[in-house]
């Protein structure tokens, strides 16, 4: 992985929406919950409105890149 920045950290805890200093276990507790939240398959008996729920799914999958991405600098980062 390239070098992370500051700013990389920074935008990752603001994704997991965690705080300095940063456990691996509550990294890992964080991003189990987060991708549970927003797994896309989640979406599929919201609503009957096909536009609706394909919007819902790709903010889910646009979550669930965040998340990992996010998730790989703090554990780059803690490494």
């Amino acid at each position: 992985m390239a070098d992370v920045t500051q700013e990389d950290v920074n935008h990752a805890l603001e994704v997991l929406g965690l705080t300095l200093p940063v456990t691996p276990e509550a990294l890992e507790q964080t991003r189990r919950a987060l991708l549970h939240t927003w797994n896309p398959a989640r979406y599929a008996n919201l609503t009957n409105n096909p536009k609706q729920y394909m919007e819902s799914y790709k903010k889910a999958e646009e979550m669930t890149s965040l998340i990992g991405a996010a998730y790989a600098v703090l554990a780059h980062d803690a490494a």
